[in-house]
């Protein structure tokens, strides 16, 4: 296999475009080098990132320039921007929004900020990551049509020299100073014979409808990021509610050490931490797509409630191969072997989310229905041993039946009666169990009966309400964290080894990098709350996005990209720290 024209790139210089059905990554130098059409889950037509052939790519004449480019605000339309010793070129890049359902609309628009614009634009469909070459044909008004394996693809507005060379659609366009040039991709599992689409049109649908949703964010500690993160969340959920964990497959946590997974489906956990981070900045079309999805997906499986599902709530494909070079440090894996596993937390986590709604006025009949099932789940499976948040061997987890302890406290308060006493009794029991064979002898909750140690996920029953903020057991776990746990103002989930430095083993976690400083909030100390969520937003890519893990020593991303649920606890600590008085600039109103 030849090497793609553009080799991959560190993960951080990566954007995404998304609109809400798909999602792709594009390169600094203008290529599209990850799309799975036409639906998150599906194979990848683009796939140069993972080392396959198919890529689409508008990039600079000129081989001097340096790259650069910034969304515009609220929304994930990018523009990538171009400076050579002449000229200064910036190509707006989007997918339609919000997607259709059945086809992907990619809308590229060249313009010549200062001077003229020259630049070349390169088209390769390849579907089956990769494997299927394209046929192409071209009408009499330059619009080229083909197809690759059961997707076809067509594309207008190329000019009319463009040319086939090695494969691929080939052109040189060349745009004057202050004009622009429209590029429209459309990609289906269907023949696209209905008219052209107005590319002036469909920028106005784009920019309408990102701009109509966003709350208002201006109590936010970091009002900017958190404009973006709810941005990035808006672009990986969609229609039916289905928010996606990450756009990408196989981008390792670890380079050779096999931690590479496919997260383009949807994880019930994550969803509940984006519906809960919503709910905090009172974002309705957030918070009910992700009630409406998990309320489904409760009342169909009940106590088999899965770990995640596809974005049409069908079970995850199991893992395989393929046989593609990979992102460097990685083999490619599509599909993934949550689906076997049983996560227990998950059920407290919908309680929680379910609460929330309620709470807001935004809970149906039903999402009702749901609260009651998800209490017979967890009575019916408290005892099971589960792989946990981090899905590693089943076990007893702490973090698990504290979890569903808070869930049920949560729903118990908006129910009340009898039956909410009832459903107190039963987190109490659970809590009681946690404390019989997983409170370590220094006072805090240890990770499962036969494991001392610490783990991070344990700062998030304290934030959730398992036990009360001030409770011993939960100061001495948040500072047994800090004592164990972190390293120059990152954490990490927990030790592999005792006698290897955190760092290499893994990757810091900046989720739990924001749980710590909603921990350290919940204690009143607003300094050390601010100061681990400033450290841990400094991890983001020059695009904004972040990734699962950050390399602290390389200051790298680590893992698949943009991973949601570090984008929803961003949303959500930058509230929560608003709240308590902290700006912009990171100041505390009593401090002023």
């Amino acid at each position: 296999m030849t090497h793609p024209n553009h080799p991959p790139v560190p993960l951080r210089q990566y954007a995404l475009l998304a609109d809400g059905e798909r999602g792709a990554l594009i390169g600094p130098r203008g290529n599209i080098a990850f799309l799975c059409a036409p639906q998150w889950h599906d194979d990848a037509i683009f796939s140069s990132l993972l080392g396959g052939h198919g890529e689409y790519s508008v990039s600079p004449q000129d081989a001097r320039y340096v790259w650069g480019g910034h969304y515009e605000q609220d929304t994930l339309i990018w523009r990538s921007r171009w400076t050579s010793g002449t000229a200064v070129t910036e190509c707006r890049e989007a997918l339609a929004f919000p997607g259709y359902p059945d086809r992907v609309v990619v809308l590229r628009r060249i313009e010549a900020t200062l001077g003229d614009a020259h630049v070349i634009v390169e088209l390769d469909c390849r579907a089956e990551f990769g494997a299927r070459p394209m046929i192409v044909g071209r009408s009499a008004e330059g619009v080229w049509t083909g197809h690759s394996g059961d997707v076809h693809f067509r594309w207008s507005g190329a000019p009319t020299h463009a040319r086939l060379v090695d494969g691929k659609i080939r052109a040189a366009i060349d745009v004057p100073a202050g004009a622009h040039h429209d590029l429209v991709l459309e990609i289906s599992r269907r023949r696209l014979d209905e008219e052209l689409p107005d590319p002036v049109q469909e920028w106005q649908r784009t920019e309408r409808a990102w701009s109509a949703a966003c709350p208002d964010l201006s109590s936010s500690a970091a009002p900017g990021e958190s404009r973006h993160s709810h941005a990035v969340l808006r672009g990986l959920t969609t229609s039916s509610g289905a928010m996606v964990a990450a756009a990408t497959t196989a981008l390792p946590e670890r380079a050779n050490q096999g931690r590479n997974y496919d997260y383009r489906y949807a994880w019930i956990r994550d969803q509940c931490y984006a519906g809960l981070a919503a709910a905090a900045v009172d974002s309705h079309s957030l918070l009910d797509a992700a009630v409406r999805f998990v309320s489904a997906r409760v009342l169909e499986d009940g106590p088999t409630l899965r770990p995640a599902y596809t974005v049409n709530g069908d079970p995850v494909p199991d893992e395989r191969p393929l046989k593609l070079p990979g992102y460097p440090g990685a083999p490619v894996r599509v599909g993934n072997h949550v689906n076997q596993q049983f996560q227990l937390d998950a059920l407290g986590e919908c309680l929680l989310l379910l609460a929330a709604a309620e709470g807001r006025g935004r809970l149906d009949t039903e999402g009702q229905h749901a609260v009651e099932s998800l209490v017979d789940a967890i009575e019916k499976r408290q005892h099971d041993p589960d792989a946990g948040i981090w899905e590693l061997r089943d076990r007893h987890w702490a973090h698990s039946r504290l979890m569903c302890a808070a869930g049920l406290r949560a729903v118990s308060a908006r129910r009340g009666g009898s039956v909410g006493a009832t459903w107190e009794r039963l987190a109490d029991r659970l809590v009681d169990s946690v404390d019989e064979d997983c409170l370590h002898s220094d006072g805090r909750w240890q990770r499962s009966p036969h494991d001392p140690a610490v783990d991070a996920s344990l700062l998030l029953p304290g934030i959730r309400g398992a036990v009360p903020k001030d409770d011993p057991r939960n100061i001495a776990t948040i500072r047994a964290v800090i004592e164990k746990l972190t390293d120059d103002g990152y954490v990490y989930r927990f030790r592999h080894d005792p006698q290897v430095p955190l760092h290499e083993a893994e990757g810091a976690f900046v989720l739990s990098g924001f749980h710590l400083s909603l921990a350290c909030l919940d204690q009143g100390d607003i300094l050390s709350a601010t100061r681990w969520f400033e450290r841990n937003r400094g991890s983001l890519g020059p695009p904004g996005l972040f990734a699962e893990e950050y390399d602290v020593v390389q200051r790298q991303l680590r893992g698949n990209l943009p991973q949601a649920f570090v984008h929803a606890l961003l949303l959500e600590t930058a509230q929560r720290l608003g709240e308590a008085g902290v700006n912009s600039r990171g100041f505390t109103a009593r401090a002023r």
